[in-house]
């Protein structure tokens, strides 16, 4: 290459980086003229050049390795290094953001929710891993004994479980942008832990086996459902330890005793008890609003009846302190109270916590208000201060 054309090269590739890869105060980050020179050694290997209008068939060289010092390479990797990292911000250049949920809803509701964020929010990825209150509280124990809990949100039935991790200091207190809208249930919210559905629990039973549809609770200890009505087990499923809790607060535990003296049994999960009740090894079962219903769309013969005094169970959604992913984390809080995340909870089958959205009417469950007014009451810090010792006397009397 003409020297003179070599200058030029080594000015014009000089200032072309100098232009952009240019950090202010930082003159190391600067391309040497030795650095040029490596650039303009590998230019000679190219088939043409073009410099001030000078655009003719290069002379063929083969490309030989040019000797560096250890100062020049460690300029070029620190060229590598900045031009990386200016790509990474380019736009569209972002990696995704994976959000991890812990739930102990069911997957079809789930599997809906998911779709819609993702629709909306396609710069998250959510990661839903579905389990029982129980199960998902004893995975959060051993992560946090390991020194970092995985999930971003944790969102499931069993309300204590939150009043104790809000006392440990394990929530980042966020309301909702639309929390105006929302119906709360729950006594002193300060954005701790957000209702995100109602859940309702009644006597589902097998209109087959059963022609008189129950209408109180102490129905139950009726020779029709002798030997043959379920519950799930309180240490396994949120709501079967919720409605365990309130039924034993406002029947006594005699009432637990009735239940098991006429044959009742403890199963294992919520899911469970209602797939015996649908296949008759049950006549009978405590069954959550949404999983019955769902069997019934699918042509079970099963019915739901609620009693006067109503199971109303809500489902709260939480936010680690430490997670990660804070700004996906609300979004997601926003989305599932959101009208568009409440319709498809109440298509599921359970009760939304927004008075705006309509369920739909083959489901027959009452309206919102109607709910929270003849819901049995609910002292969740004594409900959580006694966990331990209300699960183990049920299981002891169903254990008889």
């Amino acid at each position: 290459m003409p020297e003179a054309v070599s200058v030029a090269l080594k000015l014009q590739i000089t200032d072309k980086l100098e232009s952009r890869l240019k950090v202010p105060g930082n003159a190391s980050m600067f391309p040497s003229a030795n650095t040029a020179n490596v650039l303009v050694s590998n230019a000679t290997a190219r088939e043409t050049y073009n410099l001030s209008g000078l655009n003719r068939p290069a002379p063929f060289q083969p490309f030989l390795p040019v000797r560096r010092t250890s100062m020049q390479r460690q300029r070029l990797f620190s060229l590598f290094v900045l031009a990386a990292s200016l790509a990474a911000l380019a736009p569209g250049a972002s990696a995704q953001q994976k959000l991890y949920v812990y739930t102990s809803m069911k997957e079809s509701m789930v599997g809906d929710l998911k779709a819609a964020f993702v629709k909306k929010h396609p710069d998250i990825k959510i990661d839903f891993q579905s389990a029982g209150a129980g199960k998902l509280m004893a995975k959060i124990a051993a992560e946090r004994e390991s020194g970092k809990i995985l999930a971003d949100v944790l969102w499931t039935s069993e309300v204590p479980d939150f009043y104790q991790m809000k006392a440990q200091g394990m929530l980042l207190p966020y309301v909702p942008a639309d929390s105006k809208a929302l119906l709360n249930p729950l006594p002193d919210y300060d954005g701790s832990f957000t209702a995100v559905r109602l859940g309702t629990l009644g006597i589902a039973y097998n209109t087959r086996l059963i022609k008189e549809a129950p209408r109180t609770w102490a129905d139950l200890q009726k020779p029709a459902f002798k030997g043959a009505f379920g519950i799930a087990n309180p240490a396994l499923s949120g709501t079967a330890y919720m409605s365990v809790a309130v039924l034993s607060k406002t029947f006594g535990w005699t009432y637990f005793e009735g239940l098991r003296a006429n044959g009742a049994k403890m199963g294992k999960g919520s899911g469970q008890v209602v797939d015996d009740t649908a296949s008759g090894d049950l006549v009978a079962s405590l069954g959550v609003d949404y999983i019955t219903l769902d069997k019934i769309d699918k042509g079970a013969t099963l019915a739901l009846v609620y009693p006067p005094e109503m199971l109303v169970i809500p489902s709260p959604v939480a936010i680690f302190r430490h997670s990660p992913n804070i700004e996906a984390a609300k979004k997601l809080v926003d989305f599932l109270v959101s009208k568009e995340g409440q319709t498809i909870i109440a298509n599921e089958g359970t009760l939304p916590v927004r008075a705006d959205v309509k369920i739909p009417e083959r489901y027959k469950l009452p309206p919102v208000e109607e709910a929270m007014k003849r819901a049995m009451k609910i002292d969740y810090q004594q409900i959580m201060a006694e966990k331990e010792a209300t699960i183990k006397r049920f299981t002891d009397i169903m254990q008889k």
